[in-house]
């Protein structure tokens, strides 16, 4: 038994903002700085009245239309975010409200812009097991609310958007091998230390980054990673039709792919339109990729994503 993507969807909210207007309101920096440093050239920013769930549902409807399948159909709803509506319920659960399904399972899985990678990890193993046939994965994120504008190291990295993907039970390959891991001993290189005690926000609400720190580090674990799911998979990196990375630094995404021998037009990028989305990056960059035409079936794709925690993973799937 193999988990299969039967559908796609993602969602953008609002209109890009692109480099030149987050300088005209106020943050100290130019196109030039970010572009050479990131190769991110816009961004998506939800309103205030916009949630997480609210951009997972738009990304869900899309999915499940694609698939064929009916919101009902769904026995297990999985969100994974960074900026959940509230403490609980669930994301998820208020996604599954949304969506109208009563009864299936559903939780968040929070291990930041490594989520996605995460929870499709997660529910393939549901799917492999024989327990559940139709499941809804989205990474959906409102991360502008985790910004303090007047840092410009973190601020001009991040935007808002939501990616889904719905995985059927099937006979054919689909997912071929999944990884994850995390070292907790890191957490201080990219954290938002904050949280809420007694009605008020204790410690730091914003994103802080030791940039340096996690670009080796992402460096270094992505190309490990996703050696490591070749070989459990039993296939060479030069068999990978398309990797489809975290979408956070296009020189991260540079290196990965020279250090697999791939080139550059065996990648999917799309951080220029949208940057950081954090969980939602890898299902938006899927999503644009399929939708376009160029990842077609029975192409092998490799997703992976490395993120504060610090987490990372791959899944390798044919398509």
């Amino acid at each position: 038994m193999y988990a299969h993507i039967a559908g796609v969807g993602a969602y953008l909210p609002g209109s890009p903002i692109d480099n030149d207007e987050l300088a005209r309101r106020g943050v100290a920096t130019t196109d030039e700085w970010i572009v050479t440093r990131t190769g991110i050239r816009a961004r998506h920013l939800a309103d205030a009245a916009c949630t997480s769930s609210g951009l997972a549902l738009e990304a869900s409807r899309r999915a499940l239309e694609m698939s064929g399948i009916e919101a009902g159909e769904l026995d297990l709803i999985i969100v994974a975010t960074t900026t959940p509506d509230f403490i609980f319920p669930s994301t998820a659960c208020v996604l599954q409200a949304k969506l109208g399904n009563v009864g299936a399972m559903a939780f968040d899985v929070q291990a930041v812009c490594g989520g996605f990678v995460y929870a499709l990890g997660v529910a393939e193993k549901f799917i492999r097991s024989g327990s559940h046939k139709a499941v809804l994965v989205v990474g959906a994120e409102v991360f502008s609310r985790l910004l303090d504008w007047q840092d410009r190291t973190t601020c001009v990295l991040f935007g808002d958007g939501a990616g889904a993907v719905i995985l059927t039970a099937a006979d054919a390959p689909g997912i071929l091998a999944t990884v994850a891991h995390a070292d907790g001993s890191l957490y201080g290189i990219l954290s938002v230390a904050g949280q809420v005690r007694d009605g008020q926000i204790a410690g730091d609400p914003f994103v802080r980054m030791d940039g340096q720190a996690v670009f080796k580090f992402a460096v270094r674990v992505l190309s490990e990673t996703a050696h490591e799911c070749c070989r459990k998979a039993n296939i060479a990196p030069s068999e990978i039709d398309w990797l489809i990375p975290h979408q956070a630094n296009i020189r991260i995404i540079e290196s990965t792919a020279k250090k697999l021998g791939l080139t550059m037009d065996k990648v999917v990028v799309t951080v220029d339109r949208h940057g950081n989305t954090s969980a939602a990056s890898i299902p938006l960059a899927l999503d644009a990729a399929i939708r376009d035409g160029r990842v077609r079936r029975g192409q092998k794709l490799l997703l992976e994503g490395v993120g504060a925690g610090v987490t990372w993973g791959a899944v390798l799937l044919q398509y």
